[in-house]
């Protein structure tokens, strides 16, 4: 009996033994959590198998198409962060401020990338994201409808006049959205915006921001030439657009495949009204590391190959994205990233930019003017989340 229950100590230790040796931190493995469309996560799996056969790392995918910032609040709550998260400036300083992310800023060469990508990502002077992409809205031109040659809009009142000239029952002259993301531009390009440059003042409320909000409602409001929500109804902006019911589009770089695949007219894009004084806001992505990740080492050596020259490539002849390395400039949209600045943001900027939509549509369906939807009260709200 105890020559036996020796065998069976010595073979539960071995096991054990085996066990431990097999399951060093995970030295094989490393989680990776981002959003995504499907032609975009498409290129991401071409990469994590490179990636994979190359080092023999194994990559946990965890997709998360919607709600993704949702999401990951609940796994960090729930100590389950990923130990890589693709993460965009309107959050990174949520995470970073509240110390959950790794400081990268020594596995960076900050020459090879555009530097409004790298202030993007950056908080109290450290990089705590390896910069993907960089984008900043345009204006798509319907080169079938507007006869204008080399277009360069220099004011609101500007593009007021020419998407007039192109409204009429065939075709709106601008689209119409709802999430401040786009109309936050009007208020840039007149010298206003929402948060102040350096993150510390709301200037929601300066003359010059309830002015352009104003105009932006004016546009669909008083002078029709941008659709109301219900004359877009089931279909989307960009849907419009392809249709030809759009002599402009306020969009982004994400949807350039989209339109060179569908589109049968000839289309091109201009900058959005900006000055040296009035930059246009710029945001960027990139790979963030936990920093109560147990693989740091591989995941270090993951963001290093996401963010290499060749996947970088791979990501640009998509079409997708304006990649922030410099290298793999080269396309018009690069040219419009000259006179930039980052969309100021801060740590409760996600909350903030929820009662923006909330109040901004009171005024974009022309229920209130924009002084009254953020009145005193607001303000004051919006004060105490910086």
């Amino acid at each position: 009996m105890k020559k036996f229950i020796l065998f069976l100590i010595i073979i539960i230790c071995s096991f054990l033994a085996i066990l431990f040796v097999n399951k060093k931190p995970n030295e094989d493995k490393v989680s990776f959590a981002t959003w995504g469309s499907q032609s975009e996560i498409k290129i991401i799996k071409e990469l994590i198998n490179d990636f994979e056969t190359s080092t023999k790392i194994k990559v946990e995918l965890i997709h998360i198409p919607q709600n993704y910032f949702q999401k990951i609040h609940l796994l960090f709550a729930s100590n389950l962060e990923p130990d890589v998260i693709f993460i965009n400036n309107h959050y990174l300083k949520m995470y970073s401020d509240a110390n959950l992310l790794e400081d990268l800023t020594q596995y960076i060469n900050e020459n090879e990338y555009h530097k409004s990508a790298i202030d993007c990502l950056k908080s109290d002077n450290k990089i705590y994201a390896i910069p993907r992409d960089i984008s900043s809205l345009v204006l798509y031109v319907n080169k079938d409808i507007v006869i204008e040659k080399n277009i360069k809009i220099k004011s609101l009142n500007e593009l007021k006049e020419l998407a007039s000239k192109y409204t009429n029952e065939k075709h709106f002259g601008i689209n119409y959205e709802e999430l401040p993301l786009f109309w936050l531009y009007f208020l840039n390009a007149n010298g206003g915006g929402a948060i102040s440059d350096d993150g510390k003042s709301i200037i929601i409320n300066k003359k010059e921001s309830i002015n352009a909000l104003n105009i932006y409602s004016d546009f669909i409001n008083k002078y029709h030439i941008a659709p109301t929500k219900a004359q877009i109804g089931s279909k989307t902006t960009a849907q419009m657009f392809i249709n030809g019911e759009l002599a402009f589009y306020l969009g982004g770089k994400w949807m350039m495949p989209k339109f060179k695949e569908t589109i049968k007219f000839k289309f091109e894009t201009i900058e959005f009204p900006s000055s040296e004084e009035k930059k246009l806001y710029v945001d960027a992505s990139g790979w963030a590391i936990s920093k109560k990740s147990k693989n740091k080492e591989n995941a270090i050596k993951l963001i290093q190959f996401l963010s290499g020259e060749e996947a970088s490539e791979k990501f640009n002849n998509s079409g997708l994205i304006t990649p922030a390395r410099i290298t793999n400039q080269n396309n018009t949209f690069t040219q419009m990233l000259i006179n930039t600045k980052p969309t100021p943001t801060n740590k409760n900027y996600g909350k903030i930019n929820d009662i923006l939509k909330e109040k901004g549509l009171s005024v974009l369906s022309g229920e209130k003017r924009a002084e009254e939807a953020f009145d005193t009260k607001i303000i004051r709200e919006l004060e105490s989340l910086l």
